[in-house]
């Protein structure tokens, strides 16, 4: 009779009885550290739920900015964003860069993950795509300073390139340079 292979395995925990023998001690699922209380309405280990049709600014959730006394860069990248032409319904690829100062909230990165992909399946214009994330980012946890760079992949031959700030940064941080993304034809 074979073994099925599929079945999941429990948590272990390897303690090392000396140095040439080894022994497992079965860990409980109920001993992971929960770190979000059950109660928040935060998706972080929650079942994911996969929205592509239309952009939702709903998706979006923020959290508190643990170190509200300093200034500091808070930086993703989505260097396979995916939206569709409005004309053509060809899928349009782009690298985003979202930076931002934050104020008294954070934008929680899974909620941005979902948030971005709902543009999956929406037909716009690459500078109505740009635009509106940076609008909805702002509207969300009003940052101090955000800046959005949307480079996107050629269509028709030439690539467009969309750059969104929303005024000066504060002094005495770290920006990096986001003009050495270089697009490379396949």
């Amino acid at each position: 009779m074979k073994k099925n292979l599929l079945k999941k395995k429990p948590y272990f925990e390897k303690s090392k009885k000396d140095s040439k023998n080894y022994s497992t001690k079965k860990i409980s699922k109920s001993a992971k550290i929960d770190i979000i209380d059950s109660s928040s309405n935060l998706s972080l280990g929650k079942p994911t739920n996969y929205q592509f049709s239309s952009p939702n600014i709903d998706l979006l959730q923020n959290i508190d900015n643990p170190h509200i006394d300093v200034d500091y860069v808070i930086r993703f990248t989505c260097p396979e964003f995916t939206s569709l032409c409005p004309i053509t319904s060809q899928p349009d690829f782009a690298h985003l860069i979202i930076e931002y100062v934050a104020d008294k909230k954070l934008i929680e990165s899974k909620s941005l993950k979902l948030y971005l992909f709902s543009f999956r399946n929406h037909g716009a214009f690459h500078e109505d795509c740009t635009i509106r994330i940076a609008k909805d980012l702002i509207k969300l946890c009003k940052p101090k300073w955000l800046r959005l760079t949307g480079y996107w992949f050629p269509r028709g031959g030439i690539p467009i390139d969309i750059f969104f700030q929303s005024g000066l940064p504060p002094k005495n941080i770290f920006l990096s340079d986001n003009s050495s993304y270089n697009y490379k034809a396949r």
